[in-house]
């Protein structure tokens, strides 16, 4: 990603301040482009409640979705940004932090939703952070509590003193949270140690280091090793060593526990947002980011019977195939 080339798009979009729907509408049915990052379980749902709350506000016959998918690459995302607003999108749903910083290079006019994105001013180099981007940009945050994450991982091996933190170097709201979560182990006492790897490539390997070197590894909400699960494990559970998670989707490919959200009801949310802006002319500029409405704390029943866990009371059972 041209940084550079963000902080400038990004600048132009918060100087133009409120954006306008589209000539389509007018012909009584919106156009609605989905760029999503990758397929996997917790964007699939947030696409999926985004649509269903929309449809449901709208009409199944008043919109009209374009819904594409970038296979986890950043310049595909451009390409299908760019072929939004060649369309004349009447709004654009970002699902997920690299098509939301192409949506912002990509257009100053069209309105744009995040959603899946954990922290908007790190994803759009936003300093003087108070809670709306302003611009054409809103949406909501995936964001579960940290400091709750962090004393779960404490109440479920409080005799753990290493903490592996993986994740993908290459998406920057994963580092926002093992950058924050570090802080709040830190402060129970644990030891803690990143574990990066740049993509699928190189994860076997990273994740191998980790599980050898500590004795819990945590995941925050990360596309990356959401689409890679089944690697990381196939490697964690013969070593024996427990995963715990920023999402669902995670923890029921790979982990032990998780404090997640509904990704679904985000994404609904994030469809209620839009229904506002089409329909009812809700100046998004003015729309703060809004969160999921609750998180859970939950639980993967085979794999911590795989690795003798017994989970507390309190805990929501994950169903898994």
């Amino acid at each position: 990603m041209n940084t550079k080339r963000l902080a400038i798009s990004l600048a132009t979009v918060l100087a133009a301040g409120t954006c306008s729907v589209t000539a389509s509408a007018e012909e009584g049915t919106f156009k609605v482009g989905i760029c999503q990052l990758v397929q996997h379980v917790a964007l699939d749902a947030a696409t999926e409640g985004f649509k269903a709350a929309l449809t449901e506000e709208l009409g199944e016959d008043a919109v009209e979705f374009d819904e594409q998918n970038a296979q986890g690459d950043s310049n595909t995302c451009a390409t299908i940004i760019n072929g939004f607003t060649s369309e004349e999108v009447d709004l654009i749903l970002a699902n997920a932090t690299a098509p939301l910083q192409a949506a912002a290079s990509g257009t100053a006019d069209i309105p744009i939703l995040g959603t899946s994105i954990t922290d908007y001013a790190t994803a759009l180099e936003i300093s003087d952070w108070t809670g709306t981007v302003g611009g054409n940009i809103s949406g909501t945050s995936d964001l579960a509590p940290l400091d709750q994450q962090a004393e779960m991982i404490n109440e479920l091996f409080p005799d753990s003193k290493t903490i592996a933190l993986l994740y993908c170097s290459a998406e920057p709201n994963s580092q926002y949270q093992v950058d924050t979560v570090k802080g709040y182990l830190e402060e129970l006492g644990k030891t803690c140690e990143y574990y990066a790897f740049s993509d699928s490539n190189d994860i076997s390997a990273v994740c191998t280091s980790a599980a050898e070197n500590s004795d819990v590894i945590y995941i925050p909400t990360d596309n990356t090793a959401a689409s890679n699960t089944e690697i990381i494990d196939n490697i964690c559970e013969p070593a024996g060593v427990p995963v715990v998670t920023g999402e669902e989707g995670i923890c029921a490919g790979c982990g032990v526990a998780t404090l997640s959200i509904s990704y679904y009801d985000l994404g609904y949310t994030t469809g209620k947002m839009a229904a506002k802006i089409l329909k009812d002319g809700e100046d998004i500029s003015e729309m703060p980011v809004e969160f999921a409405p609750q998180v859970t704390k939950k639980y993967n029943p085979q794999n911590c019977e795989a690795l003798g866990l017994e989970i507390p009371e309190g805990y929501e059972a994950i169903e898994t195939e």
